[in-house]
């Protein structure tokens, strides 16, 4: 803990302020538009998952699970199998990242639904737990995730840690143990347990190691709350103590952030995504789509592209030159090209590995100079296309502010899960599971009302 003994007095403790606020979440407490944001949250990464379920990496752990068997108490989406609690948790986790159209929470920097709904579901198949006790616990790990990533500061993330791995671990383990019921004793042993397991390495962005970051949190969290609950130790300050969590992953800790908005639930401020890539490069997209509507942009006349972006940026979604669908995901300069060529449309195939090679994409692509700035908030971008007559013509992005209006998001949100799950299960199971996403505060049973996501596809 870097701070000295006299200290200790001035700051919360970081870990047994988590445990406790989380413990304490009861969904009866919560208010409506916090319950209606679990449940946008859920249908959105549920409908990704199914998406991603077919990817090869989903595949491959699919595989794997098999393998290694298990009791078949939860269920893989869109595999057509039951495995273990565990093994649902990680393969689910990481379908419902692979595709990188998952959410997006600013205070986090990273994807907060990714790891917690699914250590959340497989929980609830597994134990029997009911809808409430999903929203409920969806809020609390989510809710961790946010506050725990103001406390971590900037550097964690600037340092090289995928936040989604990292911190997604301590989020997917407060879930699991609200749902539980334990107290707040055992949430912070089940928070040292995440903790000393939690990993993942922006370096690894652009392979299959990034999804497979959401799902070991998904997987680890769950366990951490089910070995907290049959009484294994960790230290209860993982937080806090010296070579503990903090001390070693951040260079800006702040455990006084955890008293700053604490009258306000955090889930409010998460963002979805309708673009297939990182989200980091969705303000420029965004930017690069107005631009393209100009009367006076010409596509076959663009001689330079300039690009600001926030810095955070720069060592996240900046691959100049991308050779595969994943690399592409995390190019500013190649999505630059598909928003100026209008082919940034939200489809999944735009990023596939046999649709890189577009001649006008590319074409921009080579003409787009990026750079960082410090004055640009998280989620924003500047663009000036420069024309071969001497046209400039500038754009900005910007994909931070959270919706005010949660019922139109809830109808955006509809649209894109039954755009990505109708053609898979058919447009009637689509509208089911929509309605039983919408109607989980009433489900008893909560593998019975989305047993449509269970049937194999392909």
């Amino acid at each position: 803990m870097r701070q000295t003994a006299g200290r200790e007095a001035e700051t919360p403790h970081v870990t047994h302020e988590l445990a406790r606020f989380a413990s304490g979440i009861r969904y009866e407490d919560l208010p409506a538009d916090a319950r209606f944001m679990a449940r946008q949250c859920l249908l959105d990464w549920l409908g990704v998952t199914l998406a991603g379920s077919q990817e090869p990496l989903a595949l491959m752990l699919r595989a794997e699970a098999a393998e290694e068997g298990g009791a078949a108490r939860a269920t893989l989406f869109g595999g057509g199998a039951r495995t273990s609690m565990g093994q649902a948790a990680l393969v689910n986790g990481a379908a419902g990242h692979a595709l990188d159209f998952d959410d997006v929470l600013g205070a986090m920097t990273g994807h907060p639904t990714a790891p917690v709904a699914p250590a959340a579901l497989a929980l609830a198949e597994g134990r029997g737990l009911d809808g409430r006790r999903v929203i409920a616990g969806i809020v609390a790990g989510i809710e961790v995730e946010a506050r725990l990533g103001r406390v971590l500061g900037d550097s964690h993330y600037a340092k090289g840690w995928h936040a989604t791995g990292t911190v997604g671990a301590f989020g997917a383990a407060a879930a699991a143990a609200n749902m539980l019921g334990l107290d707040a004793e055992q949430t912070a042993r089940a928070l040292g347990i995440a903790g000393t397991q939690a990993a993942g390495l922006k370096s690894m962005f652009g392979t299959m190691c990034k999804p497979l970051h959401a799902g070991k949190a998904a997987r680890n969290g769950l366990m951490a709350a089910t070995l907290a609950e049959r009484g294994f130790t960790s230290r209860d300050d993982v937080l806090d103590c010296v070579q503990g969590f903090t001390d070693t992953q951040t260079e800006t800790f702040r455990p006084e952030a955890l008293l700053e908005e604490t009258d306000r639930f955090h889930i409010l401020d998460t963002l979805f995504k309708y673009h297939p890539a990182c989200y980091g490069t969705h303000a420029t997209i965004e930017a690069c789509l107005g631009l393209a509507e100009n009367p006076a942009f010409d596509a076959g006349n663009v001689e330079r592209v300039e690009v600001k972006v926030p810095m955070s940026a720069l060592r996240m979604c900046n691959i100049p030159a991308p050779t595969t669908g994943l690399e592409a995901k995390f190019s500013l300069s190649y999505n630059v090209g598909l928003g100026l060529t209008k082919k940034a449309t939200g489809a999944l195939d735009i990023y596939f590995d046999e649709n890189l090679d577009r001649p006008d994409v590319h074409a921009i692509r080579e003409t787009v100079a990026v750079e960082g700035s410090d004055d640009l908030r998280p989620y924003t971008a500047d663009v000036v296309v420069h024309l071969g007559n001497g046209v400039a013509l500038r754009g900005t992005g910007d994909v931070g502010t959270p919706a005010d209006d949660l019922d139109r998001q809830w109808e955006k949100l509809e649209g894109k899960f039954r755009a990505l799950v109708a053609p898979l299960l058919g447009s009637r199971p689509a509208g089911a599971l929509v309605e039983a996403v919408g109607s989980l505060d009433d489900a008893g049973d909560v593998g019975a009302a989305l047993a449509p996501a269970a049937a194999e596809i392909g």
